[in-house]
């Protein structure tokens, strides 16, 4: 198994601090809003992380937390004209909610910021004893020039860092790079601490929540690729100054998702939530798009995507249709080599979907040469390795039968655009197209006259 870890740029085999045990946080959402398309990318790459390697009998430990007090909670909750409190329960049950429509695993512990006040001052406590930090007037600081590896997971130096280039200006800290650990403020969620009545920093809150739970040296450490500067810079700073122990052994990060090549914004009208792809999608169908690529590669979001993505996936469900299925463990083949080969090689999903297809084909013909027990083994196998990615698992019949449904608009309009395809020589579209209907018992027959259709 091997695992790229961000901190040293390059892969590395997963050595365990326990042996086939993994000790694993992955930061989890600021609750002041829905939970967003770009969340249930970053979330579900994860989840398959930690459902292969149970897969391939590893015991997991999987942390996630959830941030309930933070500036962006106190100004929404200020906006709405409800409890900070009130707000983050409102959308912690929605995340929740989204989450398990997409199939996600729940995590072994979900620790809340709010219900680790005391472990987070203590931790600040210690870094200030061991001069690692420092009080001003207005706020709590960590002292990066005290930890001289700082910068080394995001590749930055210090010139990075000086006033007015990346970070704004503070006149009380001693170095710009310096970051809060205690804010000093009477308004909002409030606590009592040492240095006046305030709230935690961002980034102190991972590392004590993440220490509680696992230990002061745990395994793997992950999230989003927005996270590594600085959110998980100061992590490692913090966390390293207040032990003396390396913190986490590998850093991993997911792509970026972008909505039809540009950066998600309110502002710019294409802020897609979950609950919105669900409306439109099933739900095994947006998690198969979302994780279909590399989970460190960025990923551009659309409709056709989406399509594209549903058109696989009801071809893979095509071929187990009719099999008999067995799970007796799966069957040791050069399928089976291979899907493992690409999934312990940092979980490199296209390759092992690369497996499933070729899978699927061989499925198809040993049912057309009458070959069924063959078949029913190999369907079998192929429901079985696709366990940790999340589908696959329902009953085929029930999951094509929706096609039956299809109306004549919805059947129109998917013509129209393989017409539309055709003419601008998108032949992939158009005969993706094709097949989707021909999956959901659809047949085209194409004329002079145009396209007819008719039901299988």
């Amino acid at each position: 198994m091997k695992i790229y870890n961000t901190l040293s740029g390059k892969k590395e085999p997963l050595e365990t601090y326990e042996p086939n045990k993994v000790k694993m946080y992955v930061c989890g959402m600021t609750v002041y809003d829905d939970s967003h398309i770009g969340h249930a990318r970053t979330f579900l790459c994860f989840d398959l992380i930690v459902r292969y390697l149970r897969h391939v009998g590893y015991s997991v430990d999987y942390i996630r937390n959830i941030t309930d007090v933070d500036d962006k909670i106190i100004t929404r909750s200020a906006e709405l004209g409800i409890e900070p409190l009130e707000l983050t329960k409102i959308h912690i049950a929605s995340m929740h909610a989204d989450f398990g429509a997409l199939g996600m695993i729940e995590p072994d512990h979900e620790p809340r910021a709010t219900e680790n006040i005391e472990s987070i001052i203590n931790l600040i406590k210690k870094l200030i004893e061991q001069d690692h930090a420092y009080e001003g007037k207005s706020d709590v600081y960590f002292s990066t020039d005290s930890f001289k590896e700082y910068g080394q997971l995001s590749r930055r130096n210090t010139e990075d860092m000086l006033p007015g280039a990346r970070i704004d200006v503070d006149v009380e800290k001693k170095n710009p790079a310096d970051f809060v650990l205690w804010k000093k403020v009477d308004f909002g969620l409030v606590w009592d601490s040492p240095w006046g009545k305030g709230r935690p920093g961002w980034h102190i809150e991972c590392s004590a929540m993440s220490m509680d739970a696992l230990g002061e040296s745990f395994d793997i450490h992950g999230g989003g690729m927005d996270l590594k500067f600085p959110h998980h810079e100061n992590e490692i700073a913090q966390s390293r100054c207040a032990t003396g122990k390396d913190f986490a052994s590998y850093w991993v990060h997911t792509g970026s998702l972008r909505i039809d090549q540009e950066k998600m914004s309110k502002s710019l009208n294409n802020f897609i939530t979950i609950k919105s792809v669900l409306k439109e999608y099933p739900s095994e169908v947006v998690r198969y798009f979302l994780i279909s690529s590399h989970y460190r590669s960025p990923m551009n979001y659309s409709h056709e995507g989406l399509q594209e993505a549903q058109s696989s996936l009801d071809r893979l469900y095509t071929s187990i249709k009719g099999c008999s299925v067995e799970f007796n463990g799966v069957t040791e083949s050069s399928f089976s080599e291979s899907f493992k080969k690409s999934m312990s090689d940092d979980f490199n999903v296209p390759g092992a979907l690369a497996v499933l297809f070729e899978m699927a084909r061989s499925v198809n013909l040993l049912k057309e040469s009458g070959n069924l027990s063959e078949a029913n083994v190999l369907a079998s196998s192929m429901i079985q390795l696709s366990e940790p990615l999340g589908f696959l698992q329902q009953d085929p019949e029930g999951y094509l039968q929706s096609g039956v449904n299809l109306t004549e608009k919805e059947i129109d309009a998917l013509i129209f655009e393989r017409e539309q395809s055709r003419q601008g020589k998108n032949f992939k579209r158009s005969d993706q197209i094709r097949d989707q209907l021909e999956d959901m018992n659809i047949i085209l027959e194409d004329s002079v006259e145009g396209t007819s259709w008719r039901r299988k």
